[in-house]
């Protein structure tokens, strides 16, 4: 009886804690996503040349970042 019991509140626990790892690491992918690999990527477009493709991206992603309500 101790042991199903054990067992059903250990997935509960470990369950709860999965999901608090994971919305965790997505907050940390996009903050990366947002300071690091999105302003890198934008230098090496226009390094390369492909200003025409740049801007419209950082018009996209400006009028996004003015939109979007944060939580």
């Amino acid at each position: 009886m101790f042991t199903i019991l054990f067992t059903i509140l250990t997935f509960i626990v470990f369950g709860k804690l999965l999901i608090f790892a994971i919305r965790a690491s997505w907050g940390l992918a996009r903050i990366l996503v947002t300071v690091i690999f999105m302003p890198l990527a934008l230098i090496m477009l226009v390094v390369a040349g492909l200003v025409y493709l740049a801007v419209p991206l950082l018009l996209i992603a400006g009028v996004v970042s003015l939109v979007k309500t944060h939580n």
